[in-house]
């Protein structure tokens, strides 16, 4: 039985709590948050040893594995820690601010002997998964150009300050708009070379985006975009499409996936559930269990991670220097 800590008992820390205790081999040992009102409410419901201090639930012996899922400016120092500390680590998205937080962290589960893996969750739904499915039958050829959006009220009832501020790792297209980009680079499953991006806050009051459009090239040749559009008044859109050499992908979070070929559209099979986020989380739990079991590779690696972050890098750059910039990879 692998005993959890969660760093980060907040909103979506109750989301993997929950997750936790349905997924066989697993056992939510600890949770921390700063606020111990609101720990003593977590744990009285969803259980757990609390703590106030990250660093003393690293010392406990009955966890582990922990996820972080704490403001993205604490993410390194955190996943450092926990490696150093020999647990295995379930790191939220964005994996870190920079590309060289991401450098240290994997040389510290490197160092430490470790799991990590990232936790981006569209990997583990099914609209994403049947469209993944297709796409390596190859029965409608290699993707060629995708565009990906994540459009969403912005202000929510989660949203902080450090949301709003560069510093702090803060903006719709870290925090929101990464999982459109995420799809896109891994369902055209080729590396990206370069992005020519615009980002700004278009809709409040704010230092960080609100507002972002990215280009993307690949390496083979393939041609994407992202939009991450966090609205004042709207309604949601997290969708795709993807044209591949015989066949189009349409991916509808909210309804699942459509092949289009010879002019028609049709259902992929077993492509949508309701309630799908808490069955990704409850997959990618069960993932990150049999990689610690069986000491398999993760789904979803620290190097993955560290090449979205290299992207958002790039997209940052290329809207300050109003030119395309190329993606800064190790090696």
């Amino acid at each position: 039985m692998i005993g959890v800590g969660i760093i980060g008992a907040g909103n979506f820390g109750a989301a993997h709590a929950r997750a936790i205790r349905e997924i066989d081999g697993l056992r939510l040992a600890a949770a921390c948050r700063e606020d111990a009102t609101a720990l003593s409410d977590f744990t009285a419901e969803l259980g757990g040893k609390g703590y106030t201090d990250w660093r003393q639930l690293l010392a406990d012996d009955r966890v582990d594995a922990v996820v972080i899922a704490t403001p993205h400016a604490m993410h390194a120092e955190m996943a450092i820690g926990a490696a150093r500390a020999g647990k295995h680590v379930l790191l939220e998205k964005p994996m870190g601010r920079t590309a060289a937080e991401c450098d240290a962290i994997n040389a510290a589960v490197a160092a430490g002997g470790v799991k990590l893996m990232v936790a981006h969750l569209i990997h583990f739904s099914k609209p994403c998964m049947a469209a993944r499915k297709v796409i390596e039958d190859g029965t409608i050829g290699r993707p060629l150009i995708g565009s990906s959006w994540m459009i969403k009220l912005w202000m929510e009832h989660n949203r902080r300050d450090w949301h709003l501020r560069n510093a702090t790792g803060g903006g719709m297209l870290m925090t929101a708009g990464i999982h459109a980009l995420d799809r896109l680079v891994w369902l055209m499953d080729d590396e990206v070379t370069s992005v020519n991006a615009m980002l700004g806050a278009k809709f409040h009051e704010q230092e960080a985006d609100d507002t972002s459009m990215l280009a993307l090239r690949f390496k083979r040749g393939g041609m994407g975009q992202v939009q991450s559009v966090g609205y004042r008044n709207g309604a949601v859109g997290f969708a795709m499409d993807l044209v591949c050499e015989r066949g189009t992908l349409r991916i509808d979070m909210n309804r699942g996936t459509m092949i289009g070929r010879d002019g028609t559209w049709t259902d992929l099979p077993d492509s949508f559930e309701p309630d799908w986020m808490h069955n990704a989380v409850k997959r990618e739990w069960a993932a990150f269990r049999d990689a610690i079991a069986e000491e398999t590779l993760v789904p979803v690696t620290g190097a993955y991670g560290r090449e979205i972050i290299a992207i958002i890098e790039a997209a940052y750059a290329s809207n300050k220097s109003r030119r395309e910039e190329t993606i800064a990879y190790v090696g």
